[in-house]
């Protein structure tokens, strides 16, 4: 399963059936999962721990130092979970010490060619980062986001679950929940209603969030007072508990 050609670290641990093809090089520190297939021409260093059933092709640079003039060799770490795909030429990098020294990815992302996720990111599980999708340091993606091709989040960006940032958009302040965000400067332009129909949400579920979106950006209230209002309907309207979650947790301000 391993490729005579492959260079293997001797604290490296990796699972009995773990694939390595031609030419990669697994570092120091590296920890791989069962099942998980590591292609040609691959780097991985440490410290990095891959769990099970990823599959990362090939020319893919995964858990090197962070591209921050502020990193000074502290030990830093890349987590990366379960069932994930890593397409060619994919850069992810491991975390700084001015943060929690952590980068971290969840589980079932599907992370095409030629995408980058910089020090210190969180981004969360069933994600979809479409090629040239880039993260700048300190940003943290909730589940089911989908980025369009050569979208991206400026550095300290939350994007909220389920929301969606469409082809050259570039998310400047922080996107909430379930929204949808387009065009150059980016703007939110309603809310992600084909993926949410995609994942089972009911119409009403949806028009609940509709209308919740609407009282942030279409009602000119202060933001305090749109939240104190989602947060009474989200009592009955537990759909609602992420989008407020996602007001309360924003550090850059909201994307106008």
């Amino acid at each position: 399963m391993i490729h005579q050609s492959a260079v293997i670290a001797d604290s490296a641990i990796l699972a009995d059936d773990v694939a390595i093809g031609p030419y990669s090089v697994i570092g120091e520190q590296v920890e791989i999962g069962a099942g998980t297939t590591i292609e040609s021409h691959v780097v991985v260093k440490g410290p990095t721990k891959i769990g099970g059933n990823n599959h990362i092709y090939q020319f893919s640079s995964i858990g090197d130092a962070p591209q921050d003039k502020k990193y000074a060799g502290e030990e830093t770490r890349l987590v990366i979970g379960d069932r994930n795909t890593i397409r060619e030429y994919c850069t992810i990098n491991r975390g700084t010490a001015q943060d929690e020294g952590l980068t971290s990815i969840g589980d079932d992302n599907w992370i095409l060619a030629y995408v980058h996720i910089a020090h210190d990111c969180r981004v969360g599980n069933n994600t979809i980062f479409s090629n040239n999708a880039t993260l700048a340091g300190h940003v943290h993606v909730g589940d089911w986001v989908i980025f369009a091709g050569f979208s991206g989040a400026h550095q300290f960006c939350h994007v909220g679950a389920h929301s969606f940032l469409g082809m050259y958009a570039g998310a400047s302040r922080d996107v909430p929940a379930y929204t949808l965000v387009a065009g150059q400067p980016a703007t939110p332009r309603g809310i992600n209603a084909e993926g949410l129909k995609r994942r089972d949400f009911t119409p009403q579920q949806i028009r609940n969030i509709k209308n919740a979106y609407k009282t942030v950006y279409r009602k000119g209230m202060k933001l305090a007072d749109a939240i104190v209002e989602i947060e009474a309907l989200a009592k009955d309207q537990p759909e609602l508990e992420l989008f407020v979650q996602s007001l309360y947790t924003s550090d850059r301000g909201l994307l106008r």
